[in-house]
């Protein structure tokens, strides 16, 4: 007789009476008409996770490091500085026209 031999199967401890028990429960639950929208649903949900983790990880990848950001802060920093010395204050000039 054959037998499928699957690990995934294996570690939940199913063979062939326990899943078509299960596949008839689902069938009664919910329809035969609705399985293969569940299981494209399934799939496509587990497609857009596969994505978004991909998208994740390139992205902490892309992000520049502490020493960058710290060096970008100083740059800032100093052009700040040097515009302020550049222009006089606006603020001491009186407002409206009186």
């Amino acid at each position: 007789m054959f037998q499928l031999h699957s690990p995934l199967l294996s570690v939940f401890g199913l063979g062939g009476p326990e899943l078509l028990i299960i596949l008839a429960v689902l069938i009664l639950l919910f329809g035969a008409t609705k399985l293969p929208q569940l299981a494209k649903g399934l799939g496509q949900s587990m497609k857009e996770f596969k994505k978004a983790s991909k998208d994740e990880a390139t992205k902490e990848d892309d992000e520049p490091s502490e020493a960058d950001l710290k060096a970008q802060l100083a740059a800032a920093k100093a052009e700040l500085a040097a515009a302020k010395t550049a222009k006089p204050s606006e603020s001491s000039k009186p407002h409206g026209n009186n």
